[in-house]
């Protein structure tokens, strides 16, 4: 928010090569994909920038990439040659486990399909609302068999936010599972929620602690459950 129009990479690219002066672009949360096409905000791509004639372009390896944090900068030769020779480069390079990450992170994009389904970001940005309404389901019927009567749960119709460098004012319709402990504070809940093993992140809203099934893999309803039930035992 806050802009009121800007000038085309294509343009700024056309002007730099007439000047002499290399142009770099910072997309930030660099994608691969047209987001448009699952029914999100289209978001500049990588394959963007490319076509218009940029010299170095940078994005994150994590965000709407899917992979793990990183910074990646991609750019023609002769830019890349010199960053290369840069002190720098050797003090800021990612470990071989992180270059592991992203080399299998961006195997899966040679089938953007499998891209889709097997990278949990794309995965859950992409989630059908019927298939949360499912998941929210499983959840609500393993939490309510797990902790009985220690709390009101419900289900909530709210809205996720993917936030930070992804899809900053992008509200995505769910489903969640709220949890309303009958003997413990709300933010006692989620602490302890927090601190297990291994860690649970919901969110509080209205006095209720927020599961929201969309980040909520396949199974781990089961862990869930089971941890809220020992911690509202416990109390």
């Amino acid at each position: 928010e806050g802009f009121t129009t800007s000038v085309a990479l294509k343009d700024i690219a056309s002007l730099g090569r007439e000047k002499g002066v290399r142009v770099m672009e910072d997309l930030g949360s660099g994608t691969l994909i047209d987001f448009s096409k699952y029914g999100l905000p289209r978001e500049p791509t990588i394959g963007d920038a490319v076509r218009s004639g940029a010299d170095v372009i940078t994005f994150s390896g994590d965000k709407l990439l899917g992979g793990p944090q990183a910074g990646i900068i991609l750019g023609k030769k002769v830019s890349i040659d010199q960053i290369r020779k840069n002190p720098l480069t050797r003090a800021l390079r990612i470990d071989k486990l992180t270059l592991a990450a992203l080399e299998s992170t961006l195997k899966l994009y040679r089938d953007e399909e499998k891209a889709v389904q097997d990278i949990p970001t794309l995965r859950m940005l992409t989630m059908p609302f019927a298939e949360i309404l499912q998941k929210a389901e499983t959840l609500f019927h393993a939490v309510q068999k797990a902790i009985g009567s220690l709390a009101g749960i419900q289900f909530s119709d709210m809205n996720s936010r993917p936030g930070g460098g992804s899809f900053p004012e992008l509200d995505l319709p769910t489903r969640c599972v709220t949890v309303q402990p009958l003997h413990l504070s709300v933010s006692k809940l989620e602490t302890a929620m927090r601190l297990s093993t291994p860690a649970i992140i919901g969110r509080i809203e209205d006095n209720a602690y927020v599961l929201d099934p969309r980040t909520i893999q396949d199974g781990q309803e089961t862990i869930i459950s089971s941890t809220l039930a020992r911690i509202l035992k416990e109390k």
